[in-house]
């Protein structure tokens, strides 16, 4: 049992939203896609059956269940918690017992309160609810963790490793990185240059043992001394920390690097990750790339630069060709550097 992106590409308005990718999604994994909300809604759709992609199809078992979860979802808000537990349960026929189902999603102490006294996050869970009553195949979800309180996104995360247990097909479609990594095992990034996948690994719980290399042993005319040599090694990502994984970013991804009160940040499409690199050990590793060290405080890819604006003779800032129109601040030392890099005067 899949769900298969095959050759699956969509055009709008002689725009294309994503060209030709191939996709599997398997069983007892967790898959996200990091998009914008643009190619998000066109894949859900898609899934939907409003609209057809342009070239390619989307592949599964028709007999297997599709189950939704959508970012804004309505209710039967004057019902209570249990008496909408109930009316699902009977929607959808489901041998799923209620009790069960609320305890997962812990929602016990709220089932006499109607929906439309619920926090957010309670009413997010509730629709988790009705999705575990409904027990499809394949779970589609959208944003799943958006404005989640803390206690909500860990009951999340907890029924995400339910259903791998359970071998059910998930999709996340997201629109941040944080999200995709936290709730999957495989992230991807789809846009208009493809799909891609954002490298993650499990952070080390335990110390790394070092391997002794061939060439370590020195001996000396006085005694044998054992060194363990550190080869040097050359890391072309940039590696950032998010929940309890790494994530590894290729330098023409980032916009710009900021450090602010002692820790430094990637920003990459409108979102910022914790890097524990320094800008110094950052502006030498990212010279070859094409970064620029334009403030004591920044570091920017000068391929995303659009615009220098000069604000006053000691005051200047660089526009970068982003969502955002992200605005970096230039120093005035910096701006002599950067004249002599463009070849102006």
């Amino acid at each position: 049992m899949t769900l298969k992106f095959i050759q699956a590409e969509k055009h709008t308005n002689d725009m294309v939203l994503f060209p030709e990718f191939n996709l599997d999604i398997i069983q007892g994994e967790v898959t996200a896609i990091v998009s914008t909300v643009n190619v998000k809604e066109q894949l859900l759709n898609t899934l939907l059956g409003k609209t057809r992609l342009s070239n390619g199809k989307i592949d599964y078992i028709p007999e297997n269940k599709i189950g939704f979860f959508f970012l804004h979802e309505g209710g039967y808000e004057r019902l209570t918690v249990l008496e909408n537990l109930k009316f699902y349960k009977k929607l959808y026929n489901s041998p799923e017992q209620i009790d069960k189902i609320m305890h997962s999603v812990q929602l016990g102490a709220q089932k006499n309160k109607k929906i439309l006294n619920l926090t957010y996050s309670e009413r997010k869970r509730v629709q988790l609810a009705w999705l575990l009553i409904h027990s499809p195949d394949i779970y589609i979800m959208e944003e799943p963790d958006q404005n989640l309180d803390i206690e909500s996104k860990r009951i999340l995360l907890s029924i995400l490793r339910e259903l791998r247990l359970a071998q059910k097909i998930i999709l996340v479609l997201t629109g941040q990185v944080e999200s995709g990594v936290a709730c999957s095992d495989n992230v991807y990034r789809l846009n208009e240059k493809g799909l891609h996948p954002i490298h993650t690994k499990e952070e080390e719980s335990e110390e790394v043992k070092e391997i002794e290399s061939p060439t370590a042993k020195i001996t000396t005319t006085d005694e044998s001394v054992e060194e363990k040599l550190i080869q040097p090694i050359r890391f072309e990502k940039i590696p950032t920390k998010v929940n309890e994984k790494i994530v590894l970013f290729d330098p023409p991804e980032i916009d710009y690097i900021e450090s602010t009160e002692g820790q430094t940040y990637l920003h990459i499409k409108g979102e910022s990750f914790a890097c524990s690199f320094t800008l110094n050990d950052l502006e030498e590793r990212l010279l070859a790339f094409g970064f620029f060290r334009c403030h004591r405080s920044y570091i920017v890819n000068l391929q995303k630069v659009r615009e220098v604006i000069t604000w006053t003779r000691n005051s200047y800032s660089l526009v970068l060709d982003d969502t955002e129109k992200s605005s970096v601040p230039l120093s005035k030392t910096k701006m002599a550097d950067l004249k002599g890099m463009l070849g102006l005067k």
